[in-house]
């Protein structure tokens, strides 16, 4: 079974004119697979992670995750439902600049409350070791460079161990050194925690190198 299955999925803005930006889009994908969705600016893919985040509810078709039918649900069964199984790594690292990097990390794990404060701070430092930033944990957000910055980010996503890690142009703000580092740690989760990636991304090399490509254009996929 998927551990992700959406099925005619259908959305619209209504403003300043109502648009179809996605039509009837069925997407399946594995445990444990790196998948990456392309195509230009504007053909919906952003739209189509966000419906498979659980965080636009505004949608037509189904959605579900982990055996779980999630349409009809309340905004904070999926907040729990989110925090617990999914990670979310976006083009803009979104770290608390007046924290440490280990704090950073922390914040979705004391906002489950699944484990001790001690037991997360422990956790925070062994996913800060699974991408070399272990060495920064005492630093300032602040104050670490845009790779370390999206790598905190990574740790961050990883915190609750999520069953899937979402990427919304991952590497869209780094060089190539940076975005290959945070190729090689998705690469990592799925192939060794059997994690499942999804990544919108305009980055071809990134693109190339995951498991299966998906191309957008014009709310649909075109290609697989």
């Amino acid at each position: 079974m998927p551990i992700l299955q959406a099925k005619q999925i259908t959305k619209y803005f209504h403003e300043p004119e109502t648009v179809q930006v996605l039509k009837e889009v069925d997407i399946s994908v594995e445990q444990g697979e790196f998948l990456s969705i392309v195509g230009k600016s504007g053909c919906g893919k952003s739209t189509l992670l966000y419906i498979l985040s659980t965080m636009d509810t505004d949608y037509g078709g189904e959605l579900n995750i982990k055996g779980q039918k999630l349409n009809g649900w309340s905004q904070n069964q999926l907040a729990r439902f989110r925090n617990e199984n999914l990670g979310f790594v976006f083009q803009f690292h979104f770290l608390l600049p007046e924290f440490t990097a280990l704090r950073n990390v922390m914040m979705p794990a004391l906002k489950l409350g699944k484990y001790s404060y001690a037991e997360i701070e422990q956790r925070a430092l062994d996913k800060l070791r699974m991408v070399e930033m272990d060495g920064f944990a005492h630093k300032m957000a602040s104050k670490l460079s845009g790779g370390q910055q999206q790598r905190v980010a990574i740790a961050r996503a990883l915190i609750n161990d999520p069953t899937i890690i979402m990427g919304d142009e991952p590497t869209g703000n780094l060089d190539k050194v940076n975005s290959q580092r945070v190729f090689e740690i998705f690469q990592e989760l799925a192939r060794q925690n059997h994690q499942t990636i999804i990544t919108v991304t305009h980055d071809q090399d990134f693109a190339a190198g995951s498991d299966r490509v998906i191309v957008m254009s014009d709310g649909q996929i075109v290609q697989e």
